[in-house]
């Protein structure tokens, strides 16, 4: 995902998008959720899983006042 894309998601999203911001597969991904070490924040909603956005832009070192930097 690009720097734009990561700083438009809303404030969780599904543990699918959170996956592919982080370059890891479906069931690595629902495996470390469930085993409570997925990389940054995530609840548990019903049977759903979702993926606090400030804390997945933080794994990724990526934050919302940065300028981005033209080459």
């Amino acid at each position: 995902m690009t720097r734009a894309e990561l700083l438009a998601l809303p404030a969780s999203v599904d543990l699918r998008t959170g996956n592919r911001a982080l370059g890891i597969g479906r069931t690595i991904g629902y495996a470390l959720a469930r085993q409570g070490e997925y990389p940054c924040r995530v609840l548990r909603i019903g049977g759903a899983y979702r993926v606090i956005t400030s804390s997945l832009l933080d794994v990724l070192g990526v934050h919302r006042d940065d300028v981005p930097q033209s080459a």
